[in-house]
């Protein structure tokens, strides 16, 4: 008998630790999580000040951009300004089939699948006018889906910086799109040449410094590349942001 009690209050006592660590756990998850969604949220507004390349080390993330980025949500299909909805979430917003719509094959280069209706946008202003525009974008590389800003300046044309903030590309082959030597590259480049979309990413280095329209790609992560090139060109097309800044050049939006 003593050895069955002895096993017996063993099991009670790991099973009563198990319990009151798993509680420790909850509670700690609980209390944390508001704490963790305030982290994301600076980090995805770090991202979008980066890629205008308006973050400023030893400063406050939150105050910087409320200081200078304005939100806005723009219907995609019209390209006009809406009313913004509560608590906007792009990855709820892209997913609920009441707030985003199925992307046929042929449309679908950046391979996302479904698309949000109404998209929540970053403006720079001067005044009224439009300094900096920076717009949400993502596409399918390698291995992941990749999450990022592309920023452009005052034309609406030309680049002013491009950064992913998640992915789970190859680490030093498709991860390089985290390489600030890379992104630099992209500064100054120019998305159209008229009305058409010119801009080309290379499946490697070569592109001409004094080419506006082309911009080296990633050696040797060719299909990261294209996936980059594929969610640049679909975003910035008809079905992206195109009729947004088409409005907006025409001083509407």
């Amino acid at each position: 008998m003593a050895s069955n009690d002895s096993v017996s209050k063993t099991l009670t006592v790991a099973l009563t630790v198990c319990l009151v660590c798993s509680i420790v756990v909850s509670v700690a998850a609980v209390a944390l999580r508001p704490q963790q969604v305030a982290n994301k949220k600076e980090d995805y507004r770090k991202n979008i000040l980066a890629a205008a390349g308006l973050l400023e080390s030893g400063k406050k993330v939150n105050e910087q951009f409320e200081q200078q980025i304005t939100v806005k949500y723009v219907d995609l299909e019209s390209g006009k300004f809406v009313e913004g909805p509560t608590n906007y979430d792009l990855r709820t917003a892209s997913r609920d089939p009441a707030t985003s719509e199925a992307l046929e094959k042929k449309i679908d280069i950046a391979k996302i699948k479904r698309q949000e209706n109404i998209a929540e946008v970053y403006l720079v202003q001067e005044g009224e006018k439009i300094k900096k525009i920076i717009l949400p974008i993502r596409g399918y590389g390698l291995w992941s889906t990749l999450y990022g800003f592309i920023a452009l300046s005052e034309d609406l044309n030309t680049v002013v910086g491009l950064g992913f903030y998640e992915h789970g590309e190859t680490p030093g082959l498709g991860g390089e799109v985290d390489n600030p030597s890379w992104k630099e590259k992209w500064k100054g480049k120019m998305l159209y040449q008229g009305e058409k979309y010119k801009l080309d990413v290379l499946k490697g280095a070569g592109a001409p410094a004094d080419d506006p329209y082309q911009v080296d790609g990633l050696s040797g992560a060719t299909l990261t590349t294209n996936g980059v090139e594929n969610l640049v060109k679909f975003w910035m097309g008809e079905n992206g942001y195109r009729p947004l800044l088409t409005n907006l050049k025409n001083g509407g939006a």
